[in-house]
């Protein structure tokens, strides 16, 4: 009865729906994961997490457990339980298929390669951001946001040995890139498929959403080229797993830099924003918009039900 009745829900209501029930599952979680901090490490080390006090050496393996229960887990249970619960194709929402060209693994393995500069020269701009005076608590507040995230990314990422480099790229690169296409690619792009009817505004109003629910806004810009991305991959393929591979590539790259930098192996920091000059940047665009353009004809070779038109749900 319920997958009839939200099959027949206009697809803003669908949207509706879907972001009340993953709102519901991230609160959820969010009190499990507390909670399960304070029952296994004790509610001081809670607090301080809170005050963005890391010098307690359980902070780490605790800051682990509140990014799998918090944040993976419900960003990957909202849209499988949508999709299974209320609507009658959840394949077709999730679009978990493995049946696309061989072909485009090593085409999004090249778009993201070829990203860098285009990322960077975005990051510049974001970084450049100032809203007017009579927004400074916001601007204020975005500041702190954007370096209370930092700190907290940062101690997660003080890797030591190999084998907290592998752990990262496990969790930060793998299970976060599936948990957050699932949601935004799989869930979210599909219904604004459905609703907006126009593929390019709906691919790119998911990565914005996509990049604000971040909240790290001086990278917001960077994040949503990259949301886009995912989001061309998973249009253009009919399945979710080119998008995974290529988030995978960016948060996976980014933990290996960061590893090799620490040990002293590299000397580029890889949060250096000046590498590139302006005609890498020009470059970057051009090959990226060249490399789409390749991704969708060999995507094109087969059935495609987003391609085709066909509404899904």
């Amino acid at each position: 009865m319920m997958k009839s009745t939200v099959n027949q829900t206009s697809p803003a209501r669908q949207f509706l729906y879907f972001v009340v029930l993953f709102a519901g599952i991230f609160v959820l979680f969010n009190v499990i994961g507390l909670a399960l901090i304070g029952l296994f490490y004790g509610f001081d080390l809670l607090m301080n997490i809170g005050r963005l006090n890391f010098s307690d050496p359980q902070t780490v393996p605790a800051l682990y457990l509140l990014q799998i229960v918090t944040t993976t887990i419900p960003l990957f249970a909202a849209p499988v339980v949508f999709a299974y619960w209320l609507t009658p194709t959840p394949r077709a929402y999730l679009k978990p298929t493995l049946k696309f060209p061989l072909w485009l693994w090593i085409i999004a393995f090249f778009v993201m390669l070829i990203s860098s500069p285009l990322i960077e020269l975005l990051s510049n701009l974001n970084q450049q951001m100032v809203l007017p005076g009579w927004l400074n608590g916001i601007e204020r507040w975005m500041k702190e946001s954007e370096e209370n995230a930092k700190r907290i990314t940062n101690a997660i990422l003080q890797m030591k040995t190999p084998f907290d480099c592998i752990k990262n790229v496990f969790l930060i690169g793998f299970l976060t890139a599936i948990a957050e296409e699932f949601l935004f690619r799989g869930g979210m792009q599909t219904i604004l498929l459905n609703w907006i009817k126009k593929p390019h505004t709906a691919i790119w109003v998911t990565a914005a959403i996509f990049s604000a629910f971040h909240l790290e806004f001086y990278g917001f810009l960077p994040r949503m080229l990259l949301g886009a991305l995912f989001g061309y991959f998973v249009y253009y393929s009919g399945s979710i797993w080119p998008a995974v591979w290529g988030h995978f590539l960016n948060n996976a790259t980014a933990v290996i830099a960061t590893y090799l930098y620490q040990q002293k192996q590299i000397k580029l920091n890889p949060d250096a924003q000046n590498i590139f000059s302006w005609w890498q940047y020009v470059f970057s665009a051009v090959i990226i918009l060249v490399l789409l353009l390749v991704y969708k004809k060999v995507a094109q070779g087969k059935q495609n039900p987003a391609l085709n038109g066909e509404e899904l749900g």
